[in-house]
């Protein structure tokens, strides 16, 4: 964890080969990592006065630091950090832990409920009788240590009953499963975008009326039904990408709904 020891200026070294923008545009990107911009990135002027460089010096390592998609900045506006965006193709089993793991942030969960319960609305969604026991598991989810979804997953408590005695604060659900032998493989998923709920909002550090997306999935394990899913999830935070073809597709018109518990 970076301490704020880490915070302010480090101005270049003259004596390193290493051009001085490049110097700046390093200890730039360690500050935002540090979060010493809390009150708002400044102005080319205080950046030239703390790094003692040239103006130019300071808008090319800017301009670089704008090209990664760290900073945005529009004439007659001030410049501002740009939220890391978390990306996950479409078309794949994926796990949201694994998934911010390999971006290289660090994930954990709070954990909110974790027990069993008998829900008629997520059994039928699962194809299961309605008095099927299940086991529910509420997480707020963090990347970094900011709030990045909002997920809560039924599954089955013959399948899943294990889960009651994990830890699962700082591992994936799936992996959890997997460890007793339970390997989700397959199943569906539907997204769509919505104003946050009022409790979703508050929980993911959102203003109100944000916009989120919602993650709707079905999972099975060796044909078995084994997991319904709701995520809510920043719509600022997160993208989910497909590569495609000039293989036809079609889209069709449905009423047919996704019913909510």
């Amino acid at each position: 964890m970076t301490t704020r020891a880490a915070a302010g200026a480090r101005p270049p070294d003259r004596t390193d080969p290493l051009p001085l923008w490049a110097q700046v545009c390093g200890d730039l990107r360690r500050r935002i990592e540090a979060g010493d911009f809390t009150a708002g990135f400044p102005g080319e002027l205080p950046l030239t006065e703390e790094y003692e460089v040239s103006r130019h010096t300071i808008r090319e390592a800017l301009r670089v630091l704008r090209g990664e998609g760290v900073l945005r900045s529009h004439r007659g506006r001030p410049t501002v950090i740009e939220p890391t965006v978390y990306r996950q193709s479409l078309g794949t089993l994926y796990s949201l832990f694994d998934s911010v793991a390999a971006q290289g942030a660090t994930p954990r969960s709070d954990v909110l409920r974790l027990s069993t319960t008998v829900n008629a609305t997520v059994s039928a969604d699962l194809g299961l009788p309605d008095d099927t026991e299940l086991v529910v598991l509420e997480r707020l989810r963090y990347a970094d240590d900011q709030p990045l979804a909002h997920d809560i997953s039924w599954l089955p408590a013959d399948l899943a009953r294990p889960l009651l005695d994990r830890d699962l604060t700082s591992a994936g659900l799936y992996a959890e499963l997997q460890s007793f032998g339970l390997s989700i493989d397959a199943g569906s998923e539907r997204v769509s975008a919505e104003t946050a709920p009022r409790h979703i909002a508050d929980a993911l550090d959102l203003p109100a009326d944000a916009a989120v997306l919602l993650l709707e999935r079905r999972a099975t394990a060796q044909g078995r039904p084994a997991e319904w899913r709701e995520t809510h999830i920043r719509a600022d935070r997160f993208s989910l990408e497909a590569q495609w073809t000039t293989a036809g597709s079609t889209l069709t018109a449905t009423t047919e709904g996704i019913s909510r518990p």
